[in-house]
């Protein structure tokens, strides 16, 4: 692992035009917005920054990009506490004390060059993505939940695409990757961390999108009934719960109803029967409260 002189963008898509055809070869469907958001990411070689409620997209946006560009995809899960060590690199300080064992009587300093070397350095997310030379996707998902030093730490990747290492010196991308960030906005991030970044915002999809979304997730199931899907996690959208259902719970839902449907699918009438709605409520609520309320509001008892 060395340092680069200077990185090259290489972008990956030619158009908005073109990310749109080829996210929706991944099942992807992107709004004109997140077209050219990702168009953009990839053709100035900015960070992403991802944000949006749980659920409609933002994770999956960045499998997508990889898959359709023939990446790999790195991914950094944030938690709070996370810290150098596990997004960054750590040295592998048992394999260290054999070497300084090893080495005997060898004079410190050159024993000192081996043992902080790339044989001894164990590569997290960051440095993995920045390291590499094929195309890369870096996710680095949910950064709103780890803390604040954690934004410090990224400011001089998201600036220059490098990271130092005391021991070694710089490394600088050869390749930049295409990087996205993702939040579910549980807290505000610093405007040092925002102004480095692109922005985002994907909200839960209209019904037109939401059904062709299903239809492309779940396509035995039939439009009637797809449509009835989307327009009832609509009206549970609506109601004031705590946990609204998410685009992948949608899909779940058309799923678990087109499993339990009789007869054939295609001739079913698109209705879904208060018994039956409510027998599945907890595919697309995920608390108690909330299924009380769902099935109070649409008078389900």
């Amino acid at each position: 692992m060395t340092a680069a002189a200077a990185e090259a963008i290489v972008p990956s898509f030619t158009s908005t035009t073109d990310v749109v055809a080829k996210l929706k070869t991944t099942g992807y469907l992107a709004d004109e917005a997140t077209a050219t958001a990702t168009y953009l990411a990839d053709r100035l070689g900015k960070p992403l920054l991802v944000e949006g409620p749980a659920g409609v997209g933002k994770t999956e946006l960045a499998r997508a990009i990889a898959a359709a560009t023939g990446a790999d995809l790195v991914r950094l899960q944030c938690y709070e506490g996370i810290d150098e060590a596990r997004a960054l690199y750590e040295w592998n300080h048992a394999k260290q004390i054999l070497a300084i064992q090893a080495a005997g009587q060898r004079d410190w300093d050159a024993t000192k060059d081996d043992i902080f070397s790339e044989e001894f350095l164990l590569a997290r997310p960051l440095l993995t993505a920045i390291s590499r030379t094929e195309p890369t996707v870096l996710l680095i998902d949910e950064i709103d939940k780890a803390d604040v030093d954690m934004e410090g730490l990224l400011l001089e990747i998201l600036s220059d695409f490098a990271i130092t290492i005391p021991e070694m010196g710089t490394v600088v991308a050869q390749r930049r990757p295409i990087v996205l960030l993702t939040s579910n906005a549980n807290r505000e991030l610093s405007e040092a961390l925002k102004r480095r970044c692109l922005y985002l915002y994907i909200d839960f999809p209209d019904a037109d999108l939401e059904r062709e979304i299903l239809a492309s997730r779940v396509p035995n199931l039939p439009e009637n009934l797809a449509a009835e899907v989307v327009r009832i996690v609509g009206v549970l959208r609506g109601l004031d719960i705590r946990k609204k259902p998410s685009v992948a719970e949608t899909i779940d839902w058309g799923n678990t109803l087109l499993a339990m449907v009789t007869g054939t699918p295609e001739e079913h009438d698109g209705r879904v029967s208060d018994s039956l709605l409510k027998r599945t409520l907890g595919v697309v609520l995920k608390h108690r409260a909330d299924v009380l309320t769902a099935v109070r509001e649409l008078k389900l008892d």
